[in-house]
């Protein structure tokens, strides 16, 4: 890790041919970075706000100078692996449905998907980026190696990644994982990763989910076989409290109020007892535009009927909320959403990559084996 290693090789000869025993070792060790090294590299990077700060960092507690460039094709590299080795299965979840055994006794296991938004470079911002290298390459004024074939920009600022996510009661297990795709990406992420888990072997498998209509519809088309699908409860609330404000925004506590008794109707009562407090809300409204906001809300819960089942959940011991996977939407692409930052798809992808090793426990047990990885 600190340092440079010296290897004299001995060649034995014979007339057959020849043979170096040292080679297999070198062939590990002549990588521009070391094994240790890529791994502090990762570390240090997660938590930093650029790969310029990442490496000051190395540098000072390890003693090991690399560029802020070099970091930063190391961390991208790192996490392309991870992503291939996770695809071929070579990464093991390092635990199964089975092992996820709630306060009851009973194995259960939590599913929930969501997307993010991630910063991106545009096509635009990568011809402008490459006239500034340019401009300066020609102030230099020296003969430099020609630039790299220029990647194909995003035609947006930002991107959705979807992140899927499986867990425990207790969260002392967990499986994340993320991609750049679109939904059916998504989906297929989740029916490899239930298929890691060995998901169908819980006795209770849940699924805390917003109202996206893509996400139900990957479950259902991927056949998770989960014995429930429950709308996450802050997702409602939020619609409920923004019902609440704009049928009563001179007062806004009373709306708050209204919305507050509603969510404990849907909550301790279940889904007929809140359709009729709507319904009962609405036919005391005489603005046009009010009873609308209302309507918008009706068509959102009524969708969702099958959903919104909370008394139950509650009886049983579930969440109701996706409290969870909603963290690990903040915590992936943490490092990515600094200010200024700009990234390739797939090297955000890579980054997060190492993110979802660390939340899904796994980080140990893939440096530990990285070097078999390796050949």
């Amino acid at each position: 890790m600190n340092g440079r290693i010296e290897l004299r090789r001995r060649r034995w000869h014979h007339r057959e041919g020849s043979v170096t025993p040292m080679d297999p070792l070198v062939e590990l060790t002549e990588a521009t970075v070391s094994l240790g090294v890529r791994e502090l590299c990762c570390r240090l990077n997660g938590g930093a706000t650029s790969f310029d700060k990442a490496a000051a960092d190395l540098d000072r507690a390890a003693q090991v100078k690399l560029s802020g460039e070099l970091l930063r094709q190391v961390v991208e590299a790192e996490g392309k692996q991870v992503l291939a080795l996770t695809q071929e299965g070579e990464i093991d979840a390092g635990w199964r449905a089975r092992d996820a055994v709630s306060p009851g006794g009973r194995s259960r296991v939590y599913h929930g998907t969501d997307g993010v938004m991630i910063p991106a470079v545009t096509e635009q911002e990568k011809r402008k980026r490459r006239q500034r290298v340019r401009a300066k390459r020609q102030r230099r004024g020296r003969r430099c190696k020609p630039l790299p074939s220029m990647k194909r920009g995003a035609d947006q600022a930002y991107k959705e990644f979807k992140i899927v996510t499986f867990y425990d009661q207790a969260l002392t297990h967990r499986l994340v994982s993320a991609t750049q795709g679109n939904h059916e990406a998504a989906g297929r992420l989740m029916r490899r990763d239930a298929n890691r888990l060995r998901l169908w072997e819980a006795q209770e498998r849940i699924g805390n989910v917003d109202g996206a209509v893509w996400i139900r519809n990957q479950i259902h088309k991927r056949r998770l076989g989960l014995t429930a699908l429950g709308l996450d409860f802050y997702h409602l609330s939020e619609h409920v409290h923004e019902v609440g404000r704009a049928i009563d925004g001179d007062s806004p506590d009373s709306g708050d109020s209204w919305a507050g008794e509603l969510l404990h109707t849907v909550k301790h009562e279940g889904y007929d007892a809140f359709w009729e407090r709507l319904t009962d809300k609405r036919s005391h409204l005489r603005s046009r535009s009010k009873r609308w906001t209302v309507d918008q809300l009706m068509h959102y819960v009524a969708e969702r009927r099958d959903m919104i089942c909370y008394p139950e959940f509650l009886a049983h011991g579930w969440r109701i909320g996706s409290g969870p996977t909603e963290s690990m939407c903040k915590q992936l692409p943490h490092r990515l959403k600094g200010s200024g930052m700009r990234w390739d798809r797939d090297n955000a992808e890579a980054v997060m990559a190492l993110e979802a090793l660390q939340q899904s426990h796994q980080w140990p047990q893939y440096w530990a084996t990285a070097a078999v990885f390796m050949n």
